[in-house]
């Protein structure tokens, strides 16, 4: 399984990856903003959490028998909901297991065990990786993802995992070599699930209405996917091309049906992997990773735009691949083109007539890029390095997107960052702040929380868009400060009141966002609000939280492990937001 990875980057030297953590950091610019909250009479209804699944009795150990468990401790592998999609009264959704210590073994490739309070991760140590020698150190904390289905009327959760396991030898092997279903999407009465394995992209389908296994798929030629998306009643989804989605980019249609769920075609080649994707004013917006197209020449993250939808017969068809148009790249922002090149885009969304989009910042990736780039001659310059390379995320919009030349804004990000001149001082170099070309309209990068690092789920419903983050605030606690030095240097210390996701809403496209929650949701162990779909009575979040050592429900400290959560949206909660202690 040595060819998975999830973002294939340039390393920093082991030294300083010892200290770095999953997340990525951010960097504060110009006015802060409060993200103070008020209290109102509802807040989300947790639908349904991961179990403890598995007993820890110590790195490197048997797992004993259970849970529950009589010997060792109680341990929930499941972190991520990481693929949600709702049909009909039915919310249908794919995890992701120990995807911290997976990220950190494979795109970091850290390899020495990690245990403290709240997590641990065994690498190569792990019983997984001792059974079986083929399998790298990096992904020794896999285990298979599950898919469950929610009914919302009869409020109950069944696991459909094991379906797919009884269907046959080769659903089970697709299932057994699936790091994770990292992306859902439904229509046409078909439930479809995806998520990067062993020989490409594996994809899976449900019957959305009686809820049977249809049976499952790989597709060789695809390495990632993210999301899904339902546009003039056709299904799309963003795909990146080879391992790791580091060849490229595609847009996939799919037209398949419960007798063939699996019949796409190709309608969009494009030069990055695809992260996001929404239905634009008759188009097909994206937003993209960088990718190597080609392995050679690096291509940008961007935000590129379709043909009108209304050109197909109906919707996009082959012969629209090649003439999608690019919107907004992150040159047009990021001044340092190193950075910049270390930059990703998440969620998009279509609101008020405007596309909105944010920047997601891999952990100290752009701090990898220009170590690699520049080679610091000593540990000042690397501190230094360290402390100007930080990014948080921005949030844009863009309006007239059939004009030629788009009007971008900035709304939350910074009017000038730090920019390395390798020319200076004789050659030593040295950085200085350069303008970004933009004035930020409503506040600072982040939402004025610098370890807010992922714009990571965007939703519209009830006339208000919704803006989930990922902020890594609590779990910075496990680096040593010592390595990461420069990053507080940028950062500060996180604020204790604001760890946990953010949920964020614009009520308005003439106004800035309000604060619903920044503290996790009820569990500020949640790091990430990954995913979102809504269906205008609420929304069901689907969270993040990779603590897998706390399962103890008689401390005060809350539980690890994925959670859906459901949260109203009545006039009420939009108007005035909510805050959990």
């Amino acid at each position: 399984m040595h060819r998975i990875r999830f973002i294939a980057r340039s390393l920093l030297p082991a030294a300083i990856l010892a200290a770095v953590p999953v997340l990525t950091v951010g960097q504060a610019a110009d006015a802060a903003v409060t993200t103070q909250t008020t209290r109102v009479s509802a807040g989300p209804e947790k639908l349904a959490k991961a179990p403890p699944d598995e007993c820890f009795a110590g790195v490197g150990k048997p797992y004993p028998p259970g849970p529950p468990c009589k010997d060792g401790k109680a341990k929930v592998n499941q972190s991520y909901v990481w693929g949600l999609t709702k049909s009909g009264n039915r919310v249908w959704f794919g995890t992701g297991a120990n995807v911290q210590c997976l990220t950190l073994g494979t795109s970091l490739a850290q390899s020495t065990p990690t245990q403290n309070d709240d997590y641990v991760c065994e690498y190569g140590s792990s019983q997984l990786s001792q059974k079986n020698g083929s399998l790298i150190a990096g992904l020794g904390d896999w285990r298979a993802p599950k898919v469950y289905l929610y009914d919302t009327s009869s409020k109950k959760l069944t696991d459909k995992t094991g379906d797919i396991n009884k269907a046959s030898g080769d659903d089970s092997r697709r299932l057994n070599t699936t790091i994770g279903f990292r992306a859902a999407g439904s229509n046409n009465g078909v439930v479809l699930l995806g998520g990067p394995g062993l020989l490409g992209l594996n994809l899976f389908a449900f019957d959305s209405d009686s809820g049977r296994y249809l049976g499952s798929t790989s597709l060789s030629a695809y390495g990632n996917i993210r999301r899904f998306v339902v546009a003039d009643g056709v299904l799309y989804t963003g795909v990146g091309i080879g391992p790791s989605g580091l060849g490229g980019g595609a847009v996939l249609r799919f037209d398949g049906n419960k007798s063939n769920p699996f019949k796409y075609t190709v309608v969009a080649n494009l030069p990055a992997q695809v992260a996001d994707l929404t239905a634009h004013q008759g188009r097909i917006a994206v937003t993209t990773w960088p990718s190597f197209g080609g392995y050679t020449k690096l291509t940008a993250a961007g935000v590129w735009l379709s043909p009108r939808l209304s050109d197909g017969k109906p919707g996009l068809t082959k012969d629209d691949a090649n003439a999608w148009k690019q919107v907004w790249s992150v040159y047009q922002y990021e001044p340092d083109p190193v950075v910049a090149r270390s930059y990703g885009l998440g969620s998009i969304a279509s609101y008020g007539g405007y596309l909105y989009w944010g920047t997601m910042h891999v952990p100290l990736d752009a701090t990898a890029a220009m170590v690699k780039a520049y080679k610091p001659a000593n540990d000042q310059q690397g501190a230094l390095a360290v402390k100007n390379t930080q990014r948080t995320i921005s949030l844009f919009r863009a309006g007239n997107t059939d004009k030629s030349s788009p009007s971008v804004e900035l709304l939350y990000g910074a009017s000038q960052l730090p920019k390395y001149d390798p020319k200076a001082n004789n050659g030593a170099g040295a950085w200085a702040l350069a303008s970004t070309g933009y004035k930020p309209k409503y506040g600072a990068a982040g939402f004025g929380n610098p370890y807010n690092t992922y714009t990571w789920s965007m939703v519209v419903t009830k006339g208000s868009l919704y803006v989930g983050t990922m902020d890594w605030g609590y779990i910075s606690r496990y680096s040593p400060a010592a390595a990461l030095g420069g990053v507080r240097a940028a950062l500060g210390t996180p604020d204790q009141k604001s760890y946990g996701a953010d949920l964020w809403a614009f009520d308005s496209p003439q106004g800035a966002a309000k604060p619903v929650n920044t503290t996790g949701l009820g569990n500020y162990l949640s790091y990430g609000i990954r995913n979102m779909v809504a269906d205008g009575s609420a929304i069901y979040l689907g969270m993040a939280n990779p603590m897998n050592l706390r399962t103890n429900t008689g401390d005060n400290v809350p539980e690890g492990g994925w959670e859906l959560l459901r949260l109203k949206t009545t006039a009420d909660i939009q108007a005035r937001p909510y805050h959990l202690s």
